[in-house]
């Protein structure tokens, strides 16, 4: 059967993975409402598409953090991705250059910054969880450094993990034969089986609960890379964040993971954008599906997105030709979206290109009598 969208390659991954393995990926914290509505609340935007346009030509370059990228459309940090493909982040990380995107790399994954790094050419971030002891934190933010990643992204919303009740029930851990290769010589690589969720237990063993905004200043400190702060989903939050002189705001809710009844990122997306006042770029991270979704993330003022789940998915359905499908697939619907609304380039993409249900209805002209 010929894969014709992103969506259908999680049918695919969850008859091929273990189950274990597909829940850990595929679920959300509690309930799982905030997981749904990610993906829901995009059916509540709808098209203003203007006409008569030349769309002959359509570029969709832009650039993040100084780097040209050819697309708005980048790949967020997954953890351990050798679960899903032999492969794992290696493939992934020759897909999004073949693309010409950025890949951001987890502290989880399983393989290291420096085994990422030797593929070749790339755009990579880091993403970046805050151990408790901060040695085990400088030296890897020293070693994606000479690594050559271009920015940390980091994560700001798990103090604790959030309560996955799928990893209960499967008494989640990872799998034997892999290790998180970051921390494979710390002694930190191995996540020992436990009574609920294996990755619970570690994170409430290894991560720092008392993270603030002072290991923000302090992170500034010990690198001179950009520093994007990944689970923003307030203004109250995007202000400090600016103040804190951050490079760049990702609003994510950690793919539902985290908090259950936060709203989804997408509606999340402007009170952020407002809030940072153009001073620092904002991105989009979690729900999209489609090129329609990218296209209505940067209408409401993202300056790209990143894909999660997609990833994990067609990397465990076709490994590294997967997620190059993925990422052409989203480049081509995108593409198609800003030609049927008459825009050209990303700055052509406006507010007034859609309209959504918590808008002010516009006057409309009152009929002649």
């Amino acid at each position: 059967m010929e894969i014709t969208n992103v969506s259908e390659y999680e049918a695919i991954a969850k008859q091929k993975l273990p189950k274990m393995v597909y829940d850990y990926y595929a679920s959300g914290a509690e309930d799982q409402w905030t997981l749904g509505e990610n993906r829901n609340a995009f059916s509540r935007i709808l098209f203003r598409p203007r006409i008569l346009i030349d769309v002959s030509k359509i570029d969709m370059t832009t650039t993040v953090l100084g780097f040209k990228i050819s697309m708005p459309i980048m790949i967020a940090p997954t953890a351990m991705q050798k679960m899903a493909h032999p492969d794992g982040e290696y493939a992934t990380a020759r897909a999004a250059s073949a693309a010409g995107t950025i890949m951001t790399l987890s502290s989880w994954a399983t393989s290291s910054v420096e085994e990422v790094a030797s593929i070749g050419p790339g755009i990579r971030f880091f993403q970046l969880y805050v151990y408790k002891d901060r040695n085990v934190v400088a030296q890897l933010v020293r070693r994606a450094e000479r690594a050559g990643f271009k920015a940390i992204a980091l994560t700001v919303d798990t103090p604790r993990l959030g309560r996955r009740e799928a990893d209960i029930k499967n008494r989640f851990t990872l799998p034997p034969f892999l290790t998180l290769k970051n921390f494979e010589g710390l002694d930190l690589g191995k996540m020992d089986e436990a009574n609920d969720s294996g990755l619970a237990s570690y994170v409430a063993g290894q991560i720092d609960r008392t993270l603030s905004w002072k290991d923000v200043k302090w992170l500034q400190t010990i690198t001179s890379l950009p520093i994007l702060v990944k689970g923003v989903i307030t203004a109250e939050d995007a202000r400090m964040a600016v103040q804190a002189g951050v490079a760049g705001i990702i609003v994510s809710n950690h793919g539902a993971r985290q908090l259950d009844y936060v709203p989804a990122t997408i509606m999340a997306l402007e009170e952020v954008v407002k809030a940072a006042q153009g001073r620092v770029p904002v991105f989009l991270d979690g729900g999209v599906r489609r090129g329609t979704d990218v296209f209505k993330a940067l209408a409401l003022g993202a300056s790209g997105i990143f894909i999660g789940r997609p990833v994990v998915f067609s990397l465990a359905a076709e490994g590294e030709a997967g997620v190059r499908k993925v990422l052409q697939m989203l480049r081509d619907e995108f593409e198609l979206t800003m030609a049927l609304s008459g825009c050209r380039s990303l700055k052509e993409i406006t507010r007034d290109h859609i309209t959504t249900d918590w808008d002010i209805p516009r006057p409309r002209p009152l009929p002649r009598l």
